[in-house]
């Protein structure tokens, strides 16, 4: 279980590090975002595991949502170099591959879908949304087989939002 999870986890940071980035200028490449902060939000929409301990439910919850009000700021260098389609080819850190059947990343809007496998279990992941200079909004939904036999099935929503210029950081 502990691993299915780990795979369950992982589609979430493909999100949270791949898709979350999201890209912008003619509406038919993709678009690229704008430098500055970028605040994340992350809400765990559904979470279906068949035999999971509550407790272990509740736990896997609260990581999601501890992602949320995440800020990051990004440079104009690295908004530059960005390029979600070639994150996406990437996948999952941690020895964990993605083939991705779909990968629509252009004009403002993200549609992709693919098989990731890692640490032997496989799951079904789909990310569709929008992609803004300003804002990106992305539904990722995570499907698969738990090693106890039955379907799993999670459904996050994760949106960016820009605010403004990085702040300074802190000095002590």
């Amino acid at each position: 279980m502990k691993k299915f999870l780990t795979v369950a986890a992982i589609g979430a940071l493909i999100a949270v590090s791949g898709c979350g980035k999201s890209e912008t200028a003619a509406t038919s490449g993709p678009v690229k975002r704008e430098a500055g902060n970028w605040k994340t939000d992350v809400k765990l929409v559904k979470f279906e595991v068949p035999g999971m301990p509550a407790e272990a439910k509740d736990q896997m919850t609260k990581m999601m949502e501890s992602a949320s009000g995440m800020d990051q700021c990004f440079t104009q260098e690295q908004v530059d170099k960005e390029d979600v389609a070639a994150e996406l080819a990437k996948g999952p850190g941690n020895g964990g591959d993605c083939k991705w059947s779909k990968k629509d990343v252009a004009g403002g809007k993200i549609d992709v879908a693919g098989t990731c496998t890692a640490n032997g279990q496989t799951v079904d992941m789909a990310m569709a949304g929008t992609m803004e200079a300003k804002k990106t909004d992305v539904t990722i939904t995570t499907k698969g087989k738990v090693p106890t036999g039955g379907d799993m099935e999670m459904v996050m929503q994760m949106t960016s939002t820009h605010t403004g210029p990085c702040k300074a950081p802190a000095t002590t």
